[in-house]
């Protein structure tokens, strides 16, 4: 009974991690209520998530902030998508609350029996922690801006043949990617903003790639800005990288392709290599043991 039950209990904690880790897709309702124009509804946040909030607040209100750090986490928030004004004072508050509360939790000595270097060295995870998973969110969003540019670069190319300006192009573009593509459309609607409230193109395109930190962006919004400033044709230039682009893509997917054997050597040796030699190589054992113990006591 102990190995099916130690097999039920890990399936059930790899399925768990499975749902915890799998994003959610919205549901129908949510994706008709997206079609028709309703405004979705807010989240009943419950009591204890807001006080947690509000200590987190103070907590960051109080921690020093060093100028060095600062510029940082502001480029990384912006990089996950965090624009608000509270945003690094929300991040500064988990990261010493988490500390605080690892070194707490290992220094209590009658959960964990720990010395003081043991404490210190979990508050120094803590510490870190948040801003790991800052990076990691930050990362998978550049990973989806990245993935939807194609599609926005032949929007940009239809609007702008079709006789819109970039400024009218890039409004068009931001509004038609809202449903499909929400985090590239929310950047393409902030750089209309910032241009009808006065800011050069050049500038705001500028500011498009320091917030996303995505390379690709990044190539797109020089070409755009050279081909301003030399007053080139714009529909040209976008479907010369638009093919740039997609030759970029294909050359990425052969790259992954090819680190797929290299890959699969870690899972292989510690996870399949291990349950084959024991369904090959167990019975065979078992029974050698079973037939050299007895002839071990006869000899004695």
């Amino acid at each position: 009974m102990l190995p099916i039950l130690a097999f039920v209990f890990g399936s059930l904690l790899v399925a768990a991690a499975a749902r915890a880790l799998t994003p959610r897709t919205a549901t129908i309702e949510q994706r008709l209520d997206e079609v028709v124009g309703a405004q979705p509804k807010a989240p009943d946040e419950s009591r204890l998530s807001k006080r947690l909030m509000d200590a987190f607040m103070r907590i960051g209100r109080a921690a020093p902030r060093p100028a060095s750090e600062v510029g940082k986490l502001r480029g990384r928030l912006m990089s996950a998508g965090y624009r608000g004004e509270e945003a690094l004072t929300l991040f500064i508050g988990m990261r010493v609350g988490c500390a605080l509360t690892f070194f707490a939790v290992t220094s209590l000595p009658f959960l964990l029996r720990t010395g003081i270097i043991t404490a210190l060295i979990a508050a120094a995870i803590g510490y870190v922690l948040p801003g790991m998973v800052l990076a990691r969110m930050a990362k998978r969003r550049q990973h989806r801006l990245r993935l939807s540019l194609p599609d926005a670069l032949d929007l940009l190319v239809v609007s702008v043949e079709a006789g819109l300006g970039l400024d009218q192009a890039v409004q068009r573009v931001a509004h038609e990617l809202s449903l499909v593509h929400p985090e590239l459309s929310d950047e393409l609607r902030l750089v209309h903003l910032e241009m009808r409230a006065g800011t050069a193109r050049a500038d705001a395109l500028r500011n498009l790639a320091n917030r996303t930190q995505v390379d690709d962006l990044s190539s797109l919004v020089t070409m755009l800005v050279q081909t301003d400033k030399f007053g080139t044709s714009v529909a040209q230039a976008l479907r010369v990288h638009s093919d740039t682009l997609r030759t970029k893509r294909r050359q990425r997917a052969e790259e992954a392709a090819a680190k797929t054997g290299a890959k699969m050597v870690f899972p292989l040796v510690f996870c399949i290599f291990p349950a084959i030699w024991v369904v090959t190589i167990g019975p065979a054992a078992i029974k050698f043991v079973q037939v050299l113990i007895p002839l071990a006591r006869d000899m004695k």
